[in-house]
Formats: C-alpha cells, sequence, structure tokens
C-alpha cells in the first residue's frame, strides 16, 4: 500500500506540484481545506500533509498560523518551492481575447504588474487549480487562469504566456507535517526550531522572553504575532530560531522563554534548507 501525503487545494494546485517534485513515492491526495489535511493526517488517514505558510511576494499564509498549535501536528521538514505562474487559456484563445484572469488572491497578488499591463482584470477564486478547472467547465474564451503547468496538462489548457510571476525570486515556503514529535539528533547540520508562544500579562514580557535568544547568540529568522480567542489582549507568537534544542545556548534561551511566557508549543526541529542561504 502506497503511503498518502495530503495537501490543500484541487489537482493541479502548487501544493500538488510541491507533494509531486519532494515525496514522488507518495500518493498526493487533495483535501478541500487545511483543516481536513490536519485531520486526515491526525486521525491515520494519511501519513503526511504539506502545507504552504508564506510567499516571498505575498507573505504569509495566515489560517496557518492559527492551524499549526490546533492542530496536533508537527513539522517535520521545509521546503522552498520555485513558483511559475502561468496564463492558461482554452486551445486557441488569443492574449486580446481576454478580459478577466481567475486564480487564488496570492496568485492574484503575484502577477498583478503582468496582468496590469496587459489590461486583464483580475479575479479571485479557491485556489489556482480550482480557476484551472472553472476556465476549462465553462469554455469561456474571455477569461483566463493563472495556474501551475501541471493544472495546465490536468485540464487540458494551453499555456498562453510562461513564467508571468512580477519577480525571479518569487518563492513558496512549504513545511512538511507529521504526526508525534520527533526530533533528530544534534550534528553538523544547520537546524531550525519552530515554536508557538503565549506571553504573561507583564511589562515587557515580549521583549524578556526574547532575550535569551539575543543573549545567547540564537538567529531568530521569524516572529508571527496574532490574536487569539476572539481578544483583543491575548496575542500568540510564531518563532522560528536557527538552532538545535540540545544546544547548550538554546536551552538557556528556552529556560528563559518558559519563565516569560503562559505557553510554550513546540512544533519541531528540522534541518535548514539550502535556499536560506540564498
Amino acid at each position: 500500500m502506497s503511503k498518502i501525503i495530503v495537501y490543500q487545494g484541487m489537482p493541479g494546485a502548487f501544493s500538488h506540484l510541491a507533494c509531486s517534485s519532494y515525496y514522488p513515492d507518495y500518493e498526493a491526495v487533495p483535501c478541500r481545506s487545511f483543516a481536513r489535511a490536519f485531520d486526515l493526517v491526525k486521525n491515520g488517514q494519511a501519513d503526511l500533509a504539506m502545507i504552504p505558510v508564506e510567499n516571498s511576494l505575498a507573505g504569509r499564509v495566515s489560517d496557518i498560523y492559527h492551524l499549526l498549535p490546533e492542530g496536533g501536528l508537527h513539522i517535520l521538514s521545509e521546503h522552498y518551492l520555485p513558483v511559475h505562474h502561468n496564463l492558461l487559456v482554452l486551445p486557441g484563445t488569443k492574449l486580446e481575447d481576454i478580459k478577466t484572469a481567475y486564480s487564488h488572491p496570492m496568485a492574484i497578488s503575484q502577477v498583478r504588474h503582468r496582468l496590469r499591463d496587459w489590461g486583464i482584470a483580475g479575479r479571485s477564486d479557491l485556489d489556482t487549480a480550482g480557476a484551472a478547472k472553472r476556465l476549462s467547465d465553462t469554455g469561456n474564451i474571455s477569461e483566463a487562469a493563472i495556474a501551475s503547468s501541471l493544472a495546465a496538462e490536468i485540464y487540458d489548457l494551453e499555456i498562453l504566456e510562461a513564467n508571468i510571476e512580477d519577480a525571479e525570486h518569487n518563492t513558496t515556503r512549504f513545511l512538511t507535517l507529521s504526526t508525534g514529535l520527533t526530533i533528530p539528533p544534534l550534528g553538523h547540520e544547520k537546524m531550525v526550531t519552530s515554536f508557538v508562544f503565549k506571553v504573561r500579562n507583564i511589562p515587557s514580557a515580549l521583549y524578556k522572553a526574547m532575550g535569551g535568544f539575543a543573549t545567547n547568540g540564537i538567529n531568530m529568522t521569524k516572529l508571527e504575532s496574532y490574536m487569539v480567542e476572539g481578544s483583543f489582549t491575548a496575542t500568540q507568537f510564531y518563532a522560528d530560531v536557527e538552532a538545535h534544542p540540545d544546544e547548550p545556548r538554546m536551552k538557556n534561551a528556552l529556560e528563559e522563554l518558559h519563565f516569560f511566557s503562559e505557553s510554550v508549543y513546540m512544533l519541531g526541529t528540522y534541518q535548514a534548507h539550502s535556499s536560506r542561504e540564498s
């Protein structure tokens, strides 16, 4: 029986492309929502989930930071996928025929300059592959879809213009999630540790909680804040740091973090992707 990796979106989505690229021996199964993907892994119906968390042009995928501490999964690895958007059309369609282009809002934001130059209006859809399927179903030559080359293949569409992203560095960071917190042994590779924490209700709590990472020379590459439980005062933070929890300096920093925090939830420790260097 083949192993299963789940992703949010329809067949042909960039998450599908990421699954196929990094886990070719797994069966990639689509889900309608991120929450559903989490549930399938947590309940043992899938082995892994691959989830996008941020894009170099469009920023973070906000839903994920709420799901990560609540979903019961842990980070196994990270991958950086170069994203190449394509203008997909029905066979025989010309550029001057197109009035609107549909795609996920993040994808639209990554090609907005090119669409403006062509005089094409961007319209939101549930996801990139969903926009491609929609176009294939409607048969409207005045519409196009912004999606992957895989979506073009699946839904029998033509790539009218390839690689239309506004910047060459357009890249999405994906996390692979699984059940259980598996920490690799301390070695020579650069490691990343991700965690979520909520600071205590005392003056300068965040400053004090973060102080241990600065004094121990640990590089913090991400710190995201977001409100929780419908409160304007309860703030939770997501952080990535370049260190292994078994390093003495990291132990010192985590001890200080715990002292000034109400709660700390360790999401995972994994090898830093080579793209972090560039």
